[in-house]
């Protein structure tokens, strides 16, 4: 047993191979719909030795089938507010490494921390991090509130709690509390960018990696909002477990005639605490740009994850010859309307703002894999175990060795950045990513009007100096 005593109270954690974990630690409490109030503190050792349970939530075997067994056998309880902090073995006291906290995703409905297909090890192992992984609450537990007996926003409230605990606490663990970095992934980097959009965020978290954050549909959403909150009014702080997951899928069900946003029905709500109305979240992202570093990126084909789901289609893609076109027209079309083109003004936006941001594209995929480059391919590159991937839909066909490889120098580039070393202007994993820093690059147009080039690039300037560090390449 390994034990730490940090403000919280002392916690026993256990050595795994190259790391010390330290699972299942309670950062906060609450309530049925009531807003989380900090753990309360211990003085008898706490045993940090079992997995955070999971938020309640649907069973998707469309999920389980590309991302396998992801939950593997964690128990679930409403009361998930739980973190885990994951350590090198050989972490020196003080040392001081650099933290990254890191939020699932999962559409606000499911996942959770300590899914074994996110299992930090290699990441701590490899580059001397601490990474913490949240777990907090899904769906109508925790990201659907009309403000009356349900609130809003109570996942994302969860989340700061945790990023307070971490503040307060990670320093016993070989942490650094000043140099944080936030990092999630599709609606965790959706949750990482709205929590940059509270006023405490300076004080919480440093940098922030936002890996294919949906924001192109987190605006307009309150009329669908409006809708679900009237079907979930049946749910109150007495239903039962087992039947608030059976409501979900009918109360989502009042999102699908609003297009693309009812596919990720439940998230962020604007007006309601901790976030500002709507029309002021770039005014409130502005405020802390010149303090939160940012890498935000996508994937070249994020909609291909989806697409042998979409039946309505299928007859269309089968098509010979034009089936292909359509394919990669609707990918193309959903990828951008969804995630690149909100990025590339999010990291825009930031930089005019004061801040530094870096963007990125990952373009690996399994070698005749019919998901490509798709939603979510940074999963087993970023957090890759062989025997959690192994037979799993989204990287049948890639060689282990081909994914290792790539992911060591993603992880290294993840890390880096988490370190505060500077990315330079450009820089590529070949074969697997590609990066440059986002530039707030205007000028007058003949109309007076400003504008912006492709990636906030402007036509014809001078190509920037190439990264040279080992392992990656110059983008080309």
């Amino acid at each position: 047993m390994e034990s730490f005593i940090p403000p919280c109270g002392p916690v026993r954690g256990w050595a795994d191979g190259e790391v010390i974990r330290a699972t299942g630690i309670p950062y906060a409490t609450a309530g049925r719909f009531t807003a989380p109030a900090p753990a309360p503190d211990w003085v008898e050792p706490f045993a940090a030795t079992a997995p955070a349970p999971a938020c309640p939530q649907v069973r998707s075997p469309f999920l389980e089938e590309v991302l396998g067994g992801a939950m593997g056998n964690l128990p679930r309880d409403e009361h998930c507010q739980r973190l885990s902090v994951t350590l090198p073995r050989d972490v020196a006291a003080g040392e001081g490494l650099p933290v990254m906290v890191w939020i699932h995703g999962g559409s606000y409905t499911t996942g959770a921390g300590d899914a074994a297909i996110m299992d930090p090890a290699r990441l701590v192992a490899e580059q001397r991090v601490v990474v913490v992984t949240v777990t907090y609450r899904l769906g109508l537990f925790g990201y659907l509130g009309s403000g009356h007996h349900r609130p809003a926003n109570l996942g994302l409230l969860d989340q700061l709690e945790a990023f307070r605990w971490v503040r307060r606490n990670i320093t016993a663990f070989g942490g650094d509390p000043s140099n944080v970095t936030a990092f999630g992934q599709s609606a965790g980097a959706d949750a990482v960018a709205h929590l940059m959009a509270t006023p405490e965020a300076p004080s919480l978290f440093r940098r922030a990696i936002l890996q294919s954050p949906p924001l192109g549909i987190s605006r307009g959403r309150a009329a669908m909002n409006e809708a679900m909150n009237r079907a979930a009014e049946i749910v109150t702080a007495d239903t039962p477990v087992a039947e608030v997951v059976a409501l979900q899928a009918d109360v989502a069900a009042h999102a699908a005639s609003f297009g693309l946003m009812g596919a990720m029905a439940f998230g962020t709500q604007y007006g309601h605490h901790p976030l500002p109305e709507e029309e002021e979240i770039e005014a409130a992202w502005d405020r802390v740009a010149p303090h939160i570093d940012v890498l935000i990126g996508h994937t070249t084909e994020e909609a291909r994850l989806h697409i042998p789901a979409a039946t309505t289609l299928q007859r269309w893609i089968r098509l010979p010859v034009v089936g292909a076109l359509i394919r990669r027209g609707v990918v193309s079309y959903v990828t951008a309307a969804v995630y690149s083109t909100a990025i590339r003004r999010f990291a825009t936006r930031h930089t005019r703002a004061g801040g530094a941001a870096h963007t990125y594209e990952i373009s690996w995929a399994a070698a005749g894999n019919e998901y490509g480059a798709a939603h979510a391919i940074d999963l087993p590159l970023l957090f890759g175990h062989e025997d959690t991937w192994a037979g799993t839909g989204l990287v049948a066909g890639a060689d282990w060795e081909e994914i290792d490889a790539h992911g060591r120098q993603i992880r290294r580039l993840w890390a880096d950045f988490a370190r505060g070393t500077p990315l330079g202007e450009k820089g590529r994993i070949p074969g697997a990513l590609s990066y440059r820093r986002a530039q707030d690059l205007r000028w007058a147009t003949g109309n007076g009007r400003i504008g912006l080039g492709r990636d906030g690039e402007v036509p014809g300037a001078a190509r920037a100096v190439p990264l040279d560090r080992p392992g990656l390449e110059p983008a080309r």
